[in-house]
């Protein structure tokens, strides 16, 4: 696959089994271990010192856009499936209704740390 730099130079990128754009990410899909169709993936929080992803931001419900909720998943429960072409996430609609989240015109604050040990604990998976 090539792609062209900001200098407008165009170089190959090769993305493997274990590396991905962050813009392939978004807009992917999201099931649970059952195959329901969940949502897709709207953005991903990345640590500024450590470089490391933290959480997908999952868009759940909602119709073009209007009463949209947004679930934030710690990237470790996240799986990637290639034959439903979409990350696979153990967790059912029921649970994810009460599942952490935020509305479209929400911002979380990503710099508090119960915040984050909130959703962690949430999902079974240790805080950073």
């Amino acid at each position: 696959m090539s792609s062209t730099l900001g200098t407008g130079a165009t170089s190959e990128i090769e993305v493997g089994a274990d590396a991905i754009e962050a813009s392939r990410v978004n807009g992917t899909r999201v099931y649970n271990t059952d195959g329901d169709n969940l949502g897709h993936i709207y953005d991903i929080v990345i640590g500024k010192r450590d470089g490391r992803v933290k959480y997908a931001i999952m868009s759940f419900g909602g119709f073009l856009g209007i009463g949209e909720e947004y679930h934030p998943l710690p990237w470790e429960v996240l799986k990637y499936d290639e034959r439903q072409g979409g990350y696979v996430v153990g967790i059912t609609i029921d649970q994810l209704k009460d599942a952490p989240r935020f509305g479209a015109a929400e911002r979380p604050n990503w710099v508090d740390a119960d915040y984050g040990r909130r959703i962690n604990d949430y999902y079974g998976v240790a805080y950073y």
